[in-house]
């Protein structure tokens, strides 16, 4: 909607300038080729916002992808007996799932660390655990 407004007021502009140009004697020629170099300017703004808002686009989808990816690990972590689940942080970034905090022993280190590698979305476990 808004690259539509954006459209729109180019254009208005572009006449305007047009017109303006018009007014004075011999100058048609030369609002036309401002006109172009208005629109083609217009253009080129147009095609940038769109790619920056493609951008933004894609980036908040890894961000919800994330989000997502770190509260199947948490709440698989949370439903696993003997695993203090409070003591264990865990964050996702580009499918990489880091676990950090203490836990009390190595064996549940690993289990954390397997539960984790266990949801299918992510692409990595850094197991940042400690010993307690």
């Amino acid at each position: 909607m808004k690259i539509g407004k954006i459209k729109f007021v180019t254009i208005a502009m572009a006449c305007s300038f047009g017109l303006l140009a018009c007014d004075k004697p011999h100058n048609a020629e030369n609002a036309g080729k401002e006109i172009d170099r208005s629109a083609e300017k217009a253009g080129n703004k147009m095609d940038q916002a769109s790619d920056k808002l493609s951008e933004q686009a894609g980036k908040t989808g890894v961000v919800l992808e994330d989000s997502a990816i770190t509260a199947k690990v948490k709440a698989a972590i949370l439903g696993e007996p003997g695993l203090k689940s409070l003591d264990i942080n865990v964050d996702t970034v580009n499918g990489v799932v880091t676990l950090a905090g203490k836990v009390e022993s190595q064996a549940n280190s690993d289990k954390a660390n397997q539960i984790a590698g266990a949801v299918a979305e992510i692409k990595q476990v850094r197991n940042q655990l400690e010993i307690r």
